[in-house]
């Protein structure tokens, strides 16, 4: 799961207070099987604009194959995408 910037499928909740959250998110692996990823927690969100394209990164927390995964999803406001952009460890 090292590649970079691949859009993903995300299940996420919209607070009253309009805060973006995500849940769950499906990938396609390597061997063309899709997995899906409950994310247990949300460590920091930064709001980034590039270009003027408003965007959200999400640094998530997930267990997947026994052992615990940090990686980075990007929320695009403007096109409503969701990006794995990078693990971390």
């Amino acid at each position: 799961m090292d590649k970079t910037m691949r859009p993903v499928d995300v299940i996420s909740v919209c607070t009253a207070a309009g805060e973006l959250r995500p849940l769950r998110l499906r990938l396609e692996d390597e061997s063309h099987q899709m997995l899906r990823i409950n994310i247990d927690k949300v460590l920091d969100v930064k709001e980034i604009q590039h270009v003027g394209a408003e965007a959200r990164i999400y640094l998530c927390r997930a267990r997947v194959w026994d052992r615990m995964w940090t990686f980075e999803l990007k929320y695009s406001v403007r096109t409503f995408t969701w990006w794995l952009m990078r693990t971390v460890g």
